[in-house]
C-alpha cells in the first residue's frame, strides 16, 4: 500500500473508527442534539464551532491538493453560521463526512513522490507534514469533543 494510500485510511478512521485511539468523529457526534452542540461551557468552544473548524481546514487543504493556491486565515476557522435545527445539524454532519472522504480520495490520488514536495508554500513543509498535520488536528479536536459532550451530559443532568 501507497504512502498516500495509508495517509488517506488514517484520516478515515478518525471520521468512522478503526484508529488507536478507538474514538471516531461519527460515534462521538450521532448522539448529540443540536441544541447540545451549540452549549458553551465557560470559554471553551462548542462542539459545533469545533466541527466547522475542522471542517474549515480539510476544506482549504482540499482546494490545494485541487490545484488551488491556500486560502484559509486562522481568524476565520472558527466563524460559522448558528445551527437553527436539528435538520442543521444532520446536514452539517452529513457534509464533513462527505467532505473528508472527498479529501481521503485526494490524498489517495497522491504519489509518494509528491508527499515529499512543497506544499504550497515552502514555508508550510511538505505535503506530507500539512498531510498528517491534518489528522493530528483532527484527533485533538476530537479530544476536544470527547470532553465536551461529557461535560454537557453533565450539566443537561443537573
Amino acid at each position: 500500500m501507497s504512502i498516500s494510500k495509508q495517509i488517506a485510511s488514517h484520516l478515515r478512521s478518525v471520521y468512522t473508527g478503526g484508529n488507536w485511539t478507538a474514538s471516531n468523529l461519527k460515534d462521538q457526534l450521532k448522539d448529540i442534539s443540536w441544541q447540545e452542540a451549540s452549549i458553551k461551557i465557560h470559554d471553551c468552544n462548542t462542539i459545533v464551532t469545533l466541527v466547522y473548524h475542522i471542517t474549515y481546514y480539510v476544506n482549504a487543504v482540499t482546494k490545494v491538493l485541487q490545484g488551488e493556491p491556500l486560502n484559509a486565515k486562522d481568524k476565520y476557522s472558527f466563524e460559522h453560521p448558528p445551527l437553527q435545527s436539528q435538520e442543521d445539524w444532520e446536514r452539517l454532519q452529513n457534509r464533513i463526512f462527505e467532505e473528508g472522504e472527498q479529501f481521503a480520495q485526494l490524498i489517495e490520488q497522491l504519489s509518494d513522490e509528491q508527499l515529499l514536495m512543497d506544499f504550497d508554500d515552502p514555508q508550510y513543509g511538505n505535503y506530507y507534514r500539512n498531510l498528517a498535520g491534518i489528522i493530528e488536528h483532527h484527533h485533538y479536536h476530537l479530544g476536544q469533543i470527547v470532553i465536551l459532550k461529557k461535560m454537557v451530559s453533565i450539566r443537561s443532568k443537573g
